[in-house]
């Protein structure tokens, strides 16, 4: 199971979906704080989910105010970099070249696919906890080369 974890982490990676802040975040993890990534990530989900209703609510405005919508994606992107997000950031980061371009329909499309990537995500990390708890804990993390 060590090892089966440990591959499905690696395919997070090789996905393009987590980059080095991941692996920062799983070094400040030790035996005082188990569960601290997996802490982390939970927070992040909770907090992001009102972020992604206040973006959901301004494409709905008319005409768009794309300065908060910018604003909202920044926090939003802020918070996706924090856990090493590496498609959700790369989504974040298109959206708000959308927004001070001024193109509403380039916002509406590049935000279904942030949020198919922000789901994603969110599925593959709680499967890798899920088996990270039952594994139980594990010697120090190593980078990935």
């Amino acid at each position: 199971m060590q090892r089966q974890l440990a591959n499905m982490r690696q395919s997070l990676f090789d996905q393009g979906y987590l980059d080095e802040q991941f692996i920062q975040l799983e070094e400040l993890q030790d035996d005082a704080n188990p569960n601290f990534v997996e802490e982390v990530v939970t927070l992040y989900y909770r907090d992001s989910a009102r972020l992604v209703q206040n973006i959901e609510q301004a494409l709905e405005k008319n005409p768009l105010d794309f300065n908060k919508l910018d604003g909202i994606m920044h926090q939003f992107k802020g918070r996706s970099s924090s856990i090493g997000a590496k498609k959700v950031k790369i989504e974040c980061t298109q959206f708000r070249e959308y927004c001070r371009s001024g193109s509403a329909e380039g916002c509406k499309r590049t935000f279904q696919q942030l949020k198919k990537e922000y789901a994603t995500l969110r599925k593959k990390l709680e499967a890798y906890f899920q088996l990270a708890r039952q594994v139980g804990p594990v010697e120090k993390a190593c980078r990935s080369k």
